[in-house]
């Protein structure tokens, strides 16, 4: 049988007190929400809702991240469910840089002028490799599918009063442009590929009437519900939440109340 996540909801300073139709409206400012961490799979889903930009950060790779004594590194990907209008998202340099001048921009705020920002919308999906310079800026709603890791540097923050991580973070940094927005590859009449590395696929599933996710035989997967409800092998679903689907659990049926999308995530 399927396995629902639980749910944790992580306070930011940046974060949203509008948070439906996934969840219910809080009193705090909830910048993301957590999908559990499965042990069977080394990723982390989460939803994550903005007011404020994030710090211009980085991640390191596998190999930094060890050597400072973390267990992995961390390649993530976006899939942007909600955005304001004017809403943008900073991934890459406008143009290769200079570590050295990289620093010098991280300490005087013209790394807010260097990150190309980029407008979004609804439905863009961007893939962020370790090492990629990156922000992701006020009034948007994103899903967000990363390998399990919380190893984040921070290299600019808008003034606020938070620790920086200028030497890790531009040893780290790849200071050059990134290629953007993914173009997903049609599988099938529901089914498009959104995002492919060495760490996880994801595809997104559209459900608009009964039938069955098939697990590959070779791999769990976590099938995450970002729009619609219904039921999952019997058990209702609703968006927000996200099931781990065992290797070899056979076809498990999918009944939508209303139209559903899901994205699918494994670890190959």
């Amino acid at each position: 049988m399927p396995r629902k996540l639980s749910s944790k909801f992580v306070e930011r300073i940046w974060g949203s007190t509008e948070l439906e139709p996934w969840y219910p409206n809080p009193r705090i400012k909830t910048g993301e929400v957590w999908l559990e961490t499965v042990p069977e799979l080394p990723l982390l889903v989460k939803f994550i809702f903005t007011t404020e930009a994030l710090s211009i950060q980085v991640h390191p790779n596998d190999e930094q991240a060890r050597a400072a004594g973390h267990t992995r590194g961390k390649t993530e990907m976006w899939a942007v469910l909600r955005a304001a209008p004017g809403a943008v998202i900073g991934v890459g340099l406008r143009a290769a840089t200079s570590h050295q001048r990289l620093r010098a921009a991280c300490e005087s705020g013209e790394i807010e002028q260097l990150l190309d920002w980029k407008p979004t919308r609804a439905g863009d999906v961007i893939l962020v490799r370790a090492g990629t310079i990156h922000a992701i800026g006020a009034g948007i709603v994103l899903c967000e599918i990363q390998q399990d890791s919380d190893v984040t540097y921070r290299l600019y923050d808008y003034g606020r009063p938070r620790t920086l991580h200028l030497d890790q973070g531009i040893e780290v940094s790849h200071p050059v442009p990134h290629a953007g927005v993914t173009r997903p590859r049609k599988l099938g009449d529901r089914v498009s590929r959104l995002a492919e590395c060495e760490y996880f696929v994801t595809d997104e599933m559209r459900a608009p009437d009964a039938c069955t996710v098939e697990p590959n035989g070779e791999h769990p997967l976590i099938l995450v519900a970002i729009e619609g409800e219904g039921q999952l092998a019997g058990e209702p679903y609703r968006a927000g939440e996200a099931w781990l689907l065992e290797a070899r659990e056979g076809a498990v049926p999918v009944e939508p109340r209303r139209p559903t999308r899901f994205l699918r995530t494994f670890a190959p």
